[in-house]
C-alpha cells in the first residue's frame, strides 16, 4: 500500500497528461501562456500505462484521474484509457477537463472505458468567460458538459471558481443552473497554484462567503462525515434534495487528514500533495530500466515522507514552484 507515517493510504491517483491547455485562466496562468515542458521530457503512453499499471496491481491504487493542463490535447488519451481500463483490477477512471473538445471526444472516451468527468466552468455569462480566461470558447464549454451527459460520462460534475469583481455574484445562479441540467456543482476555493504567484489570501471568497451567498436562495442541508469519506469536497443537500452541492475548501476547511491522493505530474515526478515542494522522479527510473518492484518502493517511499497538511495555514507558507497546470489536478 501507498501509506504515510500518519496512517494514510493512497488510493486515488492523479494523472497529468501534459501542462498543456488551451485557456488561459486568469488564476492559473498569465495571458502570454507557460514554457511548456519539452516532448521528451513528458512520459510517453507506455510509460504512463506502465506506471499507472504498478499503482493499480501493486499499491492498491483504486481510483485514477486524467488532470492538465489540458488532458483532451494529450493525442493518444482514448488508448490510455482504453489500456488501463484493461487492468487487473479495473480502477474507476475519471478525467478533470475545461470541456473544450468534449463535444468531439465525450463518445470516444466512454467507448474507451471512462467512467465519468469533472468540467471547469466558472461562469454562466460568456463576456465574464472571455474576462476569466481570455479565450470565446464559453459555447464549447456547454456543448462539451451536454455532450459528457449524452455519452453516460455521469455524474457530470461541475467545477467553480469565484473571483472578487468578476463572478463572485453568480453563485446561486451556477446552482439554479446545475440542477436545471442535472449536473453536480462544486465551488473550489482559489488556491496559491497560479505561475504569477500572485495569489492572496485577503481578498479571496471563502467556503464561508460561498454558502452564504447560496443560503439567499436555497435550504441546505449538510451531508453526513460519513457520505464524505475521503472526498475533498464538503457536500449539502439543496432543498431536501435530490440535488447537492460541494465546496472544497482547501485553505479555509483543509481536509489533510483524510486525504487518498498521490500525483503524477506529465514528466513522471511523484507528487504527495498538490502544495508540495519536493518531488520524487520515477521517470528516471523507468527509463533506466527500472524493474517495477524498485519503482512500486520509490513510490512507497515518497508517500511514507507525506507531510501532515498543506502548510496553508502556516504564516511561513511558500506557494510551490511549479504551478497547477504543470502539476495536476
Amino acid at each position: 500500500m501507498l501509506i504515510d507515517t500518519y496512517g494514510r493510504v493512497a488510493t486515488d491517483l492523479r494523472v497529468s497528461l501534459t501542462d498543456r491547455c488551451n485557456l488561459r485562466c486568469t488564476y492559473c496562468m498569465p495571458e502570454e501562456g507557460l514554457q511548456w515542458l519539452a516532448k521528451p521530457d513528458l512520459l510517453t503512453d507506455d510509460e504512463i500505462v506502465r506506471l499507472i499499471g504498478i499503482a493499480v496491481r501493486d499499491l492498491g491504487i483504486e481510483e485514477v484521474r486524467f488532470t492538465g493542463g489540458e488532458p483532451l490535447l494529450r493525442p493518444g488519451l482514448p488508448g490510455i484509457v482504453e489500456r488501463v481500463a484493461a487492468l487487473t483490477p479495473r480502477p474507476q477512471m475519471s478525467l478533470t477537463t475545461n470541456g473544450i473538445g468534449l463535444q468531439r471526444t465525450a463518445a470516444a472516451l466512454r467507448d474507451a472505458g471512462l467512467d465519468r468527468v469533472n468540467v471547469s466552468l466558472d461562469t454562466l455569462r460568456p463576456e465574464v468567460f472571455q474576462a476569466m480566461t481570455r479565450r470565446k470558447r464559453h459555447d464549447d464549454v456547454l456543448h462539451g458538459l451536454e455532450a459528457a451527459r449524452a455519452a453516460g460520462l455521469t455524474p457530470v460534475k461541475v467545477n467553480t471558481v469565484l473571483m472578487p469583481g468578476l463572478n463572485d455574484d453568480e453563485a446561486p445562479d451556477l446552482l439554479a443552473w446545475a440542477i436545471a441540467h442535472d449536473y453536480e456543482l462544486r465551488f473550489i476555493e482559489q488556491m496559491p497554484l497560479d505561475a504569477q504567484h500572485g495569489w492572496k489570501r485577503d481578498g479571496m471568497i471563502t467556503a464561508g462567503d460561498i454558502l452564504t451567498s447560496l443560503r439567499t436562495r436555497f435550504t441546505l442541508t449538510p451531508e453526513s462525515r460519513d457520505a464524505r469519506g475521503s472526498a475533498p469536497a464538503e457536500r449539502w443537500i439543496v432543498d431536501g434534495g435530490p440535488h447537492r452541492v460541494g465546496v472544497i475548501a482547501s485553505v479555509t476547511r483543509p481536509f489533510c487528514r483524510a486525504c487518498d491522493r498521490t500525483r503524477l505530474t506529465a514528466d513522471g515526478q511523484v507528487r504527495t500533495c498538490l502544495f508540495a515542494t519536493e518531488e520524487t522522479d520515477l521517470r528516471t527510473a523507468l527509463r533506466s530500466g527500472a524493474p517495477d518492484e524498485e519503482i512500486a518502493r520509490l513510490w512507497k517511499v515518497a508517500m511514507w515522507g507525506k507531510k501532515a497538511g498543506s502548510g496553508l495555514d502556516d504564516p511561513s507558507f511558500l506557494q510551490p514552484e511549479r504551478p497547477m497546470s504543470a502539476i495536476g489536478g
